[in-house]
């Protein structure tokens, strides 16, 4: 019997080429675009058809169609350019609005706001408090960590 994370693995391989295409041109580490696939789907273990999050959610990495247009197939390369080009937009305007910022504080930051929007990301000390669990930027943070030392 594989354990949770070998299982998790194994379903991740199946997107790794997908995966580092889209970090690298996107400017975004795979380990952390890894991440945020586990996060949102378990590499697509807890999705329905693509759909999860009551049919708001579309993909991998969960674009939200209430506010975003759905690009691609659920597992493929263009689902995951765009998600992640909404990461880096996030991260953007994280940057900007938190200028004082270090850049790790700014790229959690961003992180939290893929989850819950820019708008909802008001301070530092309490990042995660409007994501989902309260947690997803120390969870995706701790996740890529991991896909980091398990070669992503």
């Amino acid at each position: 019997m594989r354990s949770r994370e070998n299982s998790g693995t194994t379903r991740m391989n199946k997107y790794k080429s997908k995966i580092n295409r889209v970090g690298s041109q996107c400017g975004i580490d795979p380990a952390l675009i890894a991440a945020i696939i586990s996060r949102e789907s378990r590499a697509g273990n807890i999705l329905h058809n693509g759909w999860g999050d009551h049919n708001n959610g579309w993909g991998l990495m969960q674009v939200d169609i209430r506010y975003h247009q759905k690009e691609g197939d659920w597992d493929s390369e263009e689902h995951l350019r765009q998600a992640t080009g909404i990461l880096v937009n996030f991260i953007k305007k994280i940057q900007t609005k938190f200028p004082s910022w270090s850049r790790e504080q700014q790229l959690k930051g961003g992180i939290a706001a893929y989850n819950t929007g820019d708008g909802k990301v008001l301070s530092y000390e309490n990042v995660d408090q409007n994501t989902t669990g309260k947690d997803y930027s120390n969870d995706v943070v701790a996740r890529a960590k991991w896909y980091k030392r398990n070669g992503f």
